[in-house]
């Protein structure tokens, strides 16, 4: 499953999905993953979730970035839950280009039996047909 947190820059969508993250991780029985971009809000989320600066990992383009969350999924069977901010600086295409990597997201989310839950910074109301499916 895919969920996608979207809203303009400064409108709360990392603080709402560190939350969602730290409540996931209180009840989680699988393995919680937060990935972002740099290592800002790494004392935000709980200690029980494996936070990952995906910068660390020169993680440089959308090709890199599947390649990296697929490695991500065949290292650790016991994922339930990745938590992607800024998902848009992360695979490195625009929102109206993104539609292959969130289809594959998806693909990847039911075969493997893993949420995906994504900040996207644009206006909710400007979102592609895609992704409006996903909002939360």
């Amino acid at each position: 499953m895919i969920q996608v947190i979207a809203g303009k820059k400064g409108s709360g969508k990392t603080k709402r999905l560190i939350d969602l993250t730290n409540a996931t991780a209180r009840e989680a029985v699988h393995d919680v993953i937060f990935l972002d971009d740099d290592n800002r809000y790494m004392y935000d989320v709980d200690h029980k979730v494996r936070f990952i600066n995906a910068e660390d990992y020169f993680v440089h383009s959308t090709d890199m970035f599947v390649g990296f969350v697929c490695g991500i999924l065949s290292s650790n069977y016991d994922v339930g839950t990745i938590f992607i901010d800024a998902f848009l600086k992360l695979c490195r295409k625009d929102l109206a280009e993104t539609e292959p990597v969130v289809n594959l997201l998806a693909t990847l989310g039911a075969k493997q039996n893993v949420d995906f839950v994504l900040s996207v910074s644009a206006d909710p109301e400007e979102l592609p047909e895609f992704l409006k499916q996903y909002l939360i």
